[in-house]
């Protein structure tokens, strides 16, 4: 009779990550004033605006652009890399807010709301 012990018992299955929560999700907003009196503060503008263009952000306005980011990590990894791609001069503000505060936002176009912004069709995984 062969003693080696209790049979092994089976792994359990790695945990499957919860759903995406509109908590965790979140939306980086930029909004930039940017000095365009000469010709190089114009090319930094454009070349600022481009580099958020490349990161993914879609322009809401012509100095607001928008970003969905997966989490706070690759919001914080988004935020190095903007950073990294402002001109010298002007001003930027990154606003980060969590999914379930951007479904609040109201857009208005002209006298008439318009629906509220939705989560896009699916996630982008870099």
């Amino acid at each position: 009779m062969n003693d080696a012990g209790p049979p092994p018992q089976p792994t359990p299955p790695a945990a499957v990550p919860s759903a995406l929560s509109g908590y965790r999700i979140m939306w980086l907003i930029v909004l930039f004033d940017l000095p365009v009196m000469t010709r190089p503060e114009r090319k930094a503008a454009t070349g600022f605006r481009h580099a958020l263009l490349d990161l993914g952000f879609e322009m809401s306005q012509y100095s607001v652009y928008l970003r969905f980011a997966a989490g706070k990590e690759q919001a914080d990894a988004l935020c190095r890399q903007i950073e990294a791609a402002m001109p010298r001069s002007g001003k930027v503000h990154v606003v980060q807010i969590t999914d379930r505060q951007y479904e609040m936002i109201r857009t208005y176009r002209g006298k008439k709301r318009e629906p509220s912004p939705k989560n896009p069709g699916q996630l982008t995984l870099f």
